[in-house]
């Protein structure tokens, strides 16, 4: 059953991969190629003409050794026009093939990364939910899952994991970059030097929050399929369960909580990378420094910034796991909910499993970030704007 479900997710993944990339990259960028050659043969076809006339009209008339030069012949020296602003404008098809490469690459490294991690999150949700009966760390909780429901509980979760940052992860990287970008815009390049850290927090919160919508319905499936084996078989069975018995508002009683840990959690960790990116390339100059050296400044500054951001979104990711492990009492409000949640887990119950949560969003974030910065570079997406 795991393998078929595995190998079910896998085709799913490499279909809607193969499909996004040949729609969103390949065909704008063939047509922008086509478009860019055009206009080069017919600037090249200009510049020829005005050197011949020039050349014509040199030699038909003399010209005195202290005369100016002609205003007219100056005039048709091409000029250089600098480019437009890539994010002035998303109906270009250059602007819709580069974002579009942000989003996949954000897609493909968010999905990978959590899903590969999926055993210790699994770990971190049942010790967040039930710390009594998880109380022996990390490598205890995953002994005790096996022991009790077998190395396959180990993958519980796996296809809402996948597809829901996937969603999420094209929003989050896509959207930020785009946002950042369309602030530099606005602001002006100096501007924007002087207020990058708001720009950094501002554009990675809008991005989070447009993930969030999507990735709630998906989170809530992983939570109750994790904390209550036996709910479903995956992630269609565990859609059709909830909504059966919720309606649609019980894939997004979690939203609230979602928010409040991963808006703070995309803040920290996008401003602390960018802080520690700009500390880096101050010491080593970055045209200089390998392929290899690039991925490992990447992976060594989201270590750092996940480590941070865990810390900052510790205490609502618990709740998030306790709203959404079942249902609430009939009558009681989200906010109402919430409040009791949180009064009842208490500030230093807030931070249950924050240690396999650091191993696991730490590690998570650097790869994260090294896998984006490699895809980004395969892809050619390349053209993002750069504070310093």
């Amino acid at each position: 059953m795991f393998l078929t479900r595995a190998i079910s997710v896998t085709n799913f993944l490499v279909a809607t991969s193969a499909l996004s990339f040949q729609v969103c990259v390949l065909y704008p960028w063939h047509k922008q190629l086509d478009e860019d050659f055009e206009a080069l043969k017919k600037e090249h076809l200009r510049v020829l003409d005005t050197v011949k006339r020039g050349a014509e009209s040199a030699s038909a008339e003399k010209v005195a050794p202290s005369s100016p030069p002609s205003l007219v012949a100056a005039a048709e020296i091409p000029q250089h026009v600098p480019k437009p602003s890539m994010a002035a404008s998303l109906t270009k098809p250059n602007d819709l093939a580069l974002y579009s490469r942000y989003a996949l690459a954000g897609a493909v490294c968010c999905s990978f990364t959590h899903a590969i991690l999926t055993p210790i999150d699994i770990v971190k949700t049942r010790i967040q939910v039930d710390p009594l009966a998880y109380n022996h760390g990390i490598s205890g909780g995953l002994r005790r899952v096996v022991a009790s429901e077998g190395a396959g509980a180990l993958a519980t979760g796996l296809g809402p994991t996948t597809v829901g940052y996937f969603l999420q992860g094209a929003l989050k990287f896509g959207g930020y970059e785009f946002l950042k970008t369309r602030a530099i815009d606005t602001l002006g390049y100096e501007t924007a030097c002087k207020n990058r850290y708001a720009i950094y927090l501002g554009s990675s919160a809008l991005a989070e929050i447009a993930g969030d919508i999507v990735l709630c319905p998906f989170e809530a499936v992983r939570i109750r399929l994790v904390s209550q084996p036996g709910f479903g078989r995956g992630l269609s069975d565990g859609f059709a369960r909830i909504v059966r018995e919720e309606g649609i508002r019980g894939l997004y009683s979690g939203l609230g909580p979602i928010v409040l840990k991963q808006v703070p959690y995309t803040m920290a960790t996008f401003v602390v990378y960018e802080h520690a990116l700009e500390q880096a390339y101050k010491w080593v100059d970055k045209s200089t420094v390998s392929g290899a050296g690039i991925t490992g400044i990447n992976m060594g500054s989201g270590l750092i910034a996940g480590i941070a951001a865990t810390l900052v979104s510790q205490p609502a990711d618990t709740i998030l796991s306790k709203i959404n492990k079942g249902k609430g009492e009939t009558g009681e409000g989200t906010l109402r909910r919430l409040w009791t949640i949180a009064r009842d887990t208490g500030l230093r119950g807030s931070y249950a499993g924050i240690r396999a949560r650091l191993v696991m969003v730490g590690g998570m974030t650097a790869l994260q970030f090294a896998v984006y910065g490699d895809i980004k570079k395969a892809l050619g997406a390349t053209g993002g704007i750069e504070i310093k």
